[in-house]
């Protein structure tokens, strides 16, 4: 059985975060289930939860083939290691009917709604490289505003599942500012809408 790949602790490794558009194998990698009949999110969540399960992997197909793609994946040493989702918020239609998440004016914002690092890549900072590549890929689309609706943890772990969203810390990090509390929580904990405006 092949080993998993790991965040290599014998140098310091190449991390370079690109576009997931032409890339549905790595996205796969990241996202995707073991095994061909398992249901799972697909990074669908946000985007259009209607679509059934079975049909979820094409759908990201259809999404990777289109520029500008739905995301950005981070490599390390060209491997995959993990995946934000990045896009304008028209694009995904939980968020057009969100009664927990507040538009806060008509600029179609770009919004980093999910994280995922692979298992033996995190505790590396990835995240941040992760959510640092989501804004230069909204900014190479003409993105005005970059938005997400990450947790406030007050210094708190916080696991993987609560986590998705990111952090509020990891947002502030990235020069996000607090725009408006939200209603919405995860993991029990609640969220915010973090902006960042740029131009």
């Amino acid at each position: 059985m092949a080993r998993r790949p790991r965040y290599p602790t014998d140098h310091e490794p190449t991390i370079a975060v690109r576009p997931a558009h032409g890339r549905f194998e790595d996205f796969a990698t990241v996202v995707g289930t073991q095994r061909p009949d398992a249901e799972g999110c697909w990074c669908m969540a946000y985007r259009d939860s209607r679509v059934p399960a079975r049909e979820r992997p094409e759908y990201m197909r259809a999404e990777c083939a289109t520029e500008p793609g739905p995301g950005v994946l981070v490599y390390v040493d060209d491997v995959v290691a993990g995946w934000c989702s990045i896009a304008p918020r028209g694009s995904y239609r939980r968020l057009l009917n969100s009664r927990t998440i507040p538009v806060l004016d008509d600029r179609d914002a770009w919004v980093a709604v999910c994280f995922v690092v692979r298992a033996g890549f995190r505790r590396h900072g990835l995240m941040h490289r992760l959510l640092s590549g989501a804004v230069d890929h909204a900014a190479a689309h003409d993105a005005e505003v970059v938005e997400g609706y990450p947790v406030e943890t007050a210094g708190a772990r916080v696991d993987v599942i609560s986590g998705y969203v990111g952090t509020v810390d990891l947002f502030e990090r990235a020069a996000f500012e607090r725009a408006a509390p939200t209603t919405g929580r995860s993991g029990g904990r609640p969220r915010w809408v973090m902006r960042r405006v740029l131009r």
